[in-house]
């Protein structure tokens, strides 16, 4: 039984000093690169992924995930809701001095208690409530537009009917883990044990500082992550040793080059985006429209944010792509236009936020300390 080194490539440098550290430990035959496209890619990272085949002789297999089966049964759903219930607005129940808060109880006058335990407090309806199901006019606009795009993010939108947030990004496992997954069970299924390697350092953030080096998820697949207790600097120095440059899109403003943009993209990085790259807001426009028809809500913004509006309107007049934009060029609190910002990007030099321009300065980094 072989053994297959699965190695997700972004076109990122962590990605970058990962697939390296395999090609120079393992079988070459034996190292399968893999690119899932999200479809809300940078035209450079498309080329450098190329760059990257020719400069290490290797073929990148790119992965694309597909929505048509998820959107044909939401139309069909859409069509056929003729379901009556009602949601509500709720609010809390207080006892007389407002404070002390009344208890929820069951059909039997027992008092109900949520997994720790504790009483849950009992609410009250607020408002007439509004159909669950989708109304003619929304079934109208949906139907019209919900056909496969071809772009595994938009129509991943369209099928969900809104776009991923912070709290709900499902982007990430639906055109990544998703279909990296499937990927690696089809070659244990060809009878292949297989060892996925990921570029992920525990200084990234909070959620991966217990990343471990090695993992065994199951029988026949582990997880190896060489580049753990790197520094961003030192990946940069890494493939620079071996003859590689990095994305351009490093020295261009960028601090990550998955998706262009991210949702999670920071208030800087838009507005670089914006100024560089204008044809990537206007597209995320054209979407937000599109999402939105497919919404029962008649709207959706590609960045979401607590809004304290309820007119569908005035919330996405505030939260579309364009007003983010405008949001994105203000100081602190949102108020007032950053003017050094504009004197810097005025003022030229270097663009890239690691020190890229002063690449060759870089102190090497050896394999052996991976």
């Amino acid at each position: 039984m072989s053994t297959k080194h699965v190695v997700s490539v972004s076109g990122g440098k962590d990605s970058l000093a990962t697939l390296l550290v395999a090609l120079e430990r393992c079988p070459r035959a034996d190292v399968i690169p893999i690119f899932c496209d999200t479809g809300n890619e940078h035209d450079e990272t498309y080329a450098y992924l190329q760059y990257l085949e020719t400069q290490l002789a290797i073929e990148i297999v790119r992965l694309k995930a597909n929505f048509t089966a998820e959107l044909a049964a939401k139309r069909v759903f859409i069509a056929r809701d003729v379901r009556n219930r009602r949601e509500y607005d709720t609010r809390p129940v207080f006892e007389a001095d407002g404070v002390t808060p009344v208890p929820k109880r069951d059909g039997r006058g027992a008092i109900v208690l949520n997994k720790k335990g504790k009483p849950v407090q009992k609410t009250v309806k607020v408002g007439g409530g509004r159909r669950v199901r989708w109304t003619n006019k929304a079934k109208r606009r949906a139907l019209a537009v919900m056909f496969p795009s071809g772009n595994p993010f938009l129509d991943l939108c369209m099928w969900k009917g809104r776009f991923p947030s912070r709290t709900a990004q499902f982007c990430t496992q639906e055109l990544k883990t998703n279909m990296a997954v499937s990927f690696q069970l089809e070659l244990m299924e060809a009878g292949h044990k297989v060892i996925s390697w990921q570029g992920i350092r525990r200084d990234e953030s909070q959620n991966r500082a217990n990343a471990s080096k090695w993992e065994r998820v199951g029988t026949g697949l582990w997880i190896v992550r060489p580049i753990v207790d790197s520094t961003a600097e030192e990946v940069f120095a890494f493939s620079a040793s071996r003859g590689l440059k990095p994305n351009p899109l490093y020295l261009q403003d960028m601090n990550r080059v998955g998706c262009m943009p991210c949702i999670n993209c920071s208030k800087p990085e838009l507005r670089a985006i914006a100024a560089r790259f204008p044809e990537h807001p206007k597209r995320i426009s054209e979407w937000e429209w599109r999402v939105g028809q497919c919404s029962k809500r008649g709207f959706s913004t590609f960045m979401t944010d607590a809004h304290p509006a309820k007119d569908r309107r005035a919330v996405f007049a505030d939260l579309n792509i364009w007003t983010r934009i405008e949001w994105s060029k203000t100081s602190r609190g949102g108020r007032q236009f950053n003017l050094l910002d504009e004197e810097e990007n005025e003022g030229g030099g270097c663009s890239s936020s690691y020190g890229l321009c002063e690449q060759s300065e870089l102190t090497t980094w050896e394999a052996a300390t991976l």
